[in-house]
């Protein structure tokens, strides 16, 4: 992936917050960002930035998870493992969707 100058500063501006840069395989055309047991993928922009390619989620396995309802609860679900959208783990989630936002949005 051919990056600008600005999107590596981008990216070391994440690192330095405490981001990791990750590939996810089956994203190959987006960089991953992972804090914690959250991750998002961010697609580069024309404008030389990034936007956010996927709302960010929890990881189970190192793998992008969808929430869904089952039976009246929230849960994490990744093939047939699944996490309870527990209030301490949605904390987590906004925490990091936040702190990626300001990030992102962040000039140096």
């Amino acid at each position: 992936m051919d990056l600008s100058a600005q999107q590596i500063k981008t990216l070391e501006r994440l690192q330095s917050a405490g981001f990791q840069i990750v590939a996810f395989p089956l994203y190959a055309n987006y960089v991953g960002v992972r804090k914690g047991n959250c991750a998002a993928l961010l697609a580069p922009a024309l404008s030389g930035g990034f936007s956010m390619y996927s709302q960010p989620t929890l990881l189970i396995s190192g793998n992008f998870t969808v929430r869904v309802r089952q039976g009246g609860r929230d849960f994490f679900v990744w093939k047939k493992e699944r996490l309870e959208a527990t209030a301490a783990r949605l904390a987590e989630l906004d925490s990091f969707g936040r702190e990626l936002a300001d990030s992102l949005l962040a000039v140096e």
